[in-house]
C-alpha cells in the first residue's frame, strides 16, 4: 500500500470519528431587569455542518 492511500484512509476514519460522536444541546433562556433600556431580542441560526442549532430569546415584560 502507498502512503498516500495509508494517509487517507487515516483521514477518512478520522473524519467518520468526528462524525459519530453525538453533539451536545446548548439551550439558554436569558431574561433581562426591568430597568433594561433595549433588552427585546430574537436570535436563531442553522449550521449543517455537523448538524447544529442555536436560539437566544431575551424580552422584559413592559410594566405599566
Amino acid at each position: 500500500m502507498t502512503d498516500r492511500r495509508k494517509w487517507t484512509i487515516a483521514a477518512v476514519a478520522a473524519v467518520s470519528l468526528v462524525a459519530l460522536r453525538h453533539p451536545t444541546p446548548d439551550i439558554r433562556l436569558i431574561t433581562h431587569d426591568i430597568g433594561d433600556q433595549s433588552p427585546r431580542r430574537f436570535q436563531a441560526a442553522i449550521d449543517l455542518g455537523l448538524v447544529g442549532i442555536s436560539f437566544l430569546y431575551t424580552w422584559t415584560a413592559r410594566r405599566g
